[in-house]
């Protein structure tokens, strides 16, 4: 698809692999929220490896807006067949769409699969550029009869952009640790309050009374055989839990090649019977210290043995502890998890834009998204006042 837009084009691509990388993350590199997830490398490794692809489920229409030869704005936009790998849920209105005789899928979504982490999703050289390109986006799924139109964990340029198109938003909680400063770890346990404190301590302990102690390796001081042993634990998480893996093991191995130094993994190790000490359990962690705050994003992790405390200290304390030894800002721990809060991860509000092309619905919807942002505001409120920290200046967050 090709229109003019005065003297803008705007041009729909079938795939990440047609668009100029080094334009995609030039632009990238212009916005307020960037994250590595929008990486032309990442989303063309999730096309290249199978992971997000029509088979999936997932059928790119990647939008650009360009003035001459100059890019302007470009936005991942994906066909969906169903609501898996969102974390934005929407299942109830699929299943209104189905009880009254209508189509929910095909449905459109701005994002970026798989990943629940906030950031911009609309690249842009100014706020005319995104504000078109959502427009032309809403307007292409009225063409092409789309049941709707999701962008995702928006920032907030984003966010303002669709409300100004008069797209509906709709508020999440994730939890996000930031670092007050702390010299070591042991002083970011002593800003906790006493009863949190020894909690994480007392977790702490059964996992080093178990023998395990990890190790961590960053970009391309990861080995081949760690990757391996990490998508070992990977794939095993989500068939523990009834499901395939999302994410292909060629996935992670053009992570290793084009991507490096924003891969971080802990191993945990403990000895076996001859005395061999043997990896049993890992986190991976992703992280960016490439703009003026330093972030870490907890993504994924396994383990092939059971150990009391181990998930806590492979996928908080250990990042958390290797976050204040290097100077970054921010950890995000990911979608939920109300739990996150004893390990001092507070609730941030993240927030995504909906469009809906059936009117009725779409008023249905809205007097849903007031009574439940009502919620939301809430249930930010209550969390509030549960801060693990002594001293309301350290925790971030709210």
């Amino acid at each position: 698809m090709k229109e003019d837009s005065n003297d803008y084009v705007i041009r729909v691509h079938g795939s990440p692999l047609e668009l100029d990388a080094g334009q995609w993350n030039a632009l990238l590199a212009q916005q307020a929220e960037p994250s590595p997830f929008m990486r032309h490398e990442y989303l063309a490794a999730l096309h290249e490896s199978g992971s997000a692809t029509a088979k999936s489920g997932w059928k790119p229409r990647f939008f650009t807006l360009s003035r001459g030869d100059e890019l302007q704005a470009a936005c991942p936009l994906y066909l969906k067949s169903h609501s898996y790998g969102e974390y934005v849920f929407d299942w109830a209105w699929a299943s209104a769409y189905e009880q009254h005789g209508l189509a929910y899928y095909p449905k459109a979504v701005i994002a970026v699969p798989f990943t629940p982490v906030p950031g911009t999703r609309v690249l842009a050289v100014d706020e005319d550029a995104r504000g078109l390109l959502i427009q032309a986006a809403v307007a292409w799924c009225e063409q092409e009869e789309v049941s709707s139109l999701h962008l995702l964990f928006g920032a907030q340029a984003d966010i303002e952009a669709c409300a100004a198109q008069e797209l509906m938003l709709r508020h999440t909680v994730q939890f996000h640790w930031t670092n007050s400063g702390w010299a070591d770890f042991d002083a970011f346990l002593a800003s906790l309050a006493q009863e949190k404190r020894k909690k994480i301590r007392q977790e702490r302990r059964k996992v080093a009374e178990a023998g395990v102690a990890f190790r961590w390796s960053r970009g391309k001081d990861i080995s081949p055989d760690d990757w391996d042993f990490f998508y070992s634990c990977y794939e095993r998480t989500y068939y523990e839990h009834g499901n395939a893996p999302y994410l292909s093991r060629e996935f992670f191995t053009m992570m290793a090649r084009d991507m490096p130094e924003n891969w971080l993994l802990f191993i945990g190790e403990r000895a076996d019977e001859s005395g061999i000490r043997r990896p049993i359990a890992c986190s991976l962690i992703a992280v960016d210290d490439s703009g003026a705050a330093k972030v870490a994003y907890g993504r994924y992790w396994g383990a092939i043995e059971r150990v009391d405390c181990l998930h806590f200290d492979a996928c908080y304390y250990q990042p958390l502890q290797w976050c204040i030894a290097h100077g970054f800002d921010r950890f995000e721990g990911g979608a939920q998890g109300e739990h996150k809060m004893a390990r001092a991860l507070m609730p941030v509000k993240t927030t995504s834009a909906h469009w809906l092309a059936q009117p009725a619905f779409a008023d249905a919807v809205e007097r849903f998204l007031e009574r439940e942002g009502a919620g939301i505001e809430n249930y930010l409120g209550s969390l509030e006042q549960r801060t693990p920290f002594r001293n309301r200046a350290d925790q971030g967050g709210l």
